[in-house]
């Protein structure tokens, strides 16, 4: 199965710190728009927000940074299901310069489907369903992310 793409862009000037390299706050941009594009691959674009009501909100996320980007690089956003159940949505977002599977950076995402009325949680719509299971489908043989399930923290004293 060819990998999920789900955003693409130039890194440009105003992201770029005072060592040339992309600033943190901005590869954390770069997956919400990530995260936006698959919400419209799911049928949860706009409109359907509007109409439904409901939307996704972020739980928690972790954010490895594993290469240097800098300025004027071209990247690209391969996303995978990891899992979901009828409210939630464990996601990965992986950086990369378009045409390379170097991986430069990983987000690790727990999304949950939220009624904006409430705001309290409330389960996918069965279209929705079917458009998140045919995507673990088609993913069911593509490797476990590496940077999965990590847990900060320093390791315990001796």
């Amino acid at each position: 199965m060819p990998t999920l793409t789900t955003y693409q862009t130039r890194i440009i000037p105003d992201w770029v710190d005072y060592n040339g390299h992309l600033r943190d706050a901005f590869y954390l941009l770069i997956f919400s728009y990530a995260t936006d594009a698959l919400m419209d691959r799911l049928g949860m674009d706009s409109n359907h927000r509007e109409a439904s009501g409901n939307s996704l909100f972020t739980l928690e996320l972790h954010l490895n940074y594993l290469h240097e980007v800098k300025l004027d690089a071209d990247v690209e956003v391969h996303t995978r299901i990891i899992a979901h159940d009828s409210k939630r949505l464990h996601l990965y977002h992986s950086l990369h310069r378009v045409g390379d599977d170097t991986e430069l950076a990983g987000n690790e995402q727990m999304l949950l489907h939220v009624d904006l009325a409430g705001p309290r949680s409330t389960p996918f719509s069965e279209q929705t369903l079917d458009k998140l299971q045919a995507i673990v489908a088609e993913q069911t043989d593509l490797p476990t992310p590496e940077y999965i399930g990590r847990v900060i923290g320093l390791p315990p004293k001796k």
